[in-house]
């Protein structure tokens, strides 16, 4: 039988002294190994004694108690070395930490604008902005939000096909044909209000060219004050800026306004496969992240509208 605080002080000793971790990380070992000794305690069993199911147990009950995936997995990091020194100094025969694992952290959902604020970032217009960057922003929106495409599509976007050409927009037809992930390639609808603005902005557009434009700027649908193709960064930073002017109380991004996109087509059809394609996505259950979206759209719906919801239970 060995004194569990003295083989934890021994360990804490041979991080700091022997392995030179940092103080802050000799911190944290203290506190996950003050934790481990609690949990043994309880039981109670010797640390050298600690079994494969004593740490799935206490995973569970950390779990259960609130503590979040990413939390625990740091504290069974802890542990999972402390058991490795345990195995060196010849104290235990296998690490009972070896093949646990914590539980997965839920993927966060991708942030979307309501749509009211979509309508309004795309509706918005500043007079006080250069007419010029006002045509081309209004148009980068519209097919942000309107065609659900990713900010590397809209960047690569020609203004006409080509063999050369990784997108364009077919105007006449009302599509958008693009090259995304994988190098595989899809078309999505173009809508009323992103033609327009696209007619808008090719009248303008030529204003930003130079003499000395390079030949991929001359084809760019998307150009800068540079006279040089958009580049993914600057898109970034325009929308910030004009969801800021717009009022949004989010700064928006371009993949912002691709989960919107998404979100608002699933609530309005239901068509999950159909937002699949539009998005572009290979697998279904990348796609079935917007129907969480969309509950969530209808739980704020039902609590806002229906009578049961808002009412409060008789207390008896």
């Amino acid at each position: 039988m060995h004194d569990d605080r003295l083989l934890v002080d021994r360990y804490l000793t041979h991080v700091r002294v022997q392995k030179r971790l940092a103080e802050r990380t000799v911190t944290l070992y203290t506190l996950d190994l003050e934790k481990l000794r609690e949990f043994a305690a309880l039981v109670p069993v010797d640390l050298c004694r600690v079994h494969n199911a004593h740490i799935r147990r206490w995973v569970a009950q950390m779990h259960s108690a609130g503590r979040t995936g990413r939390g625990i997995a740091l504290i069974l990091s802890g542990w999972r070395s402390f058991y490795r020194w345990l195995g060196q100094e010849g104290l235990v025969s296998s690490n009972p930490v070896q093949d646990v694992r914590a539980p997965k952290v839920a993927k966060p959902l991708p942030k979307a604008l309501g749509v009211d604020e979509a309508v309004q970032l795309a509706a918005y217009r500043n007079t006080e902005t250069d007419p010029w960057l006002q045509a081309r922003d209004a148009a980068m929106v519209e097919l942000l939000y309107g065609s659900g495409l990713r900010v590397a599509e809209l960047t690569g976007l020609d203004v006409q096909a080509s063999t050369s050409a990784r997108g364009w927009v077919d105007q006449q037809a009302g599509l958008a044909h693009v090259l995304g992930k994988g190098d595989k390639r899809r078309s999505v609808p173009v809508g009323s209000h992103a033609l327009q603005a696209l007619q808008a902005w090719m009248t303008v557009r030529e204003q930003g060219l130079r003499v000395d434009s390079a030949q991929d700027a001359q084809h760019a649908l998307f150009i800068g004050r540079n006279g040089t193709r958009l580049t993914s960064q600057s898109i970034w930073q325009r929308l910030k800026s004009r969801s800021l002017q717009a009022g949004l109380a989010t700064p928006v991004h371009p993949h912002m306004l691709r989960h919107s996109f998404a979100s608002h087509v699933l609530q309005s059809s239901g068509d999950l496969r159909a937002v699949q394609e539009l998005l572009g996505h290979a697998n279904i259950s990348t796609t079935q992240v917007y129907t969480r979206l969309d509950f969530q759209h209808l739980a704020k719906a039902y609590d806002a509208a229906h009578p049961r919801a808002r009412s409060k239970p008789d207390k008896t």
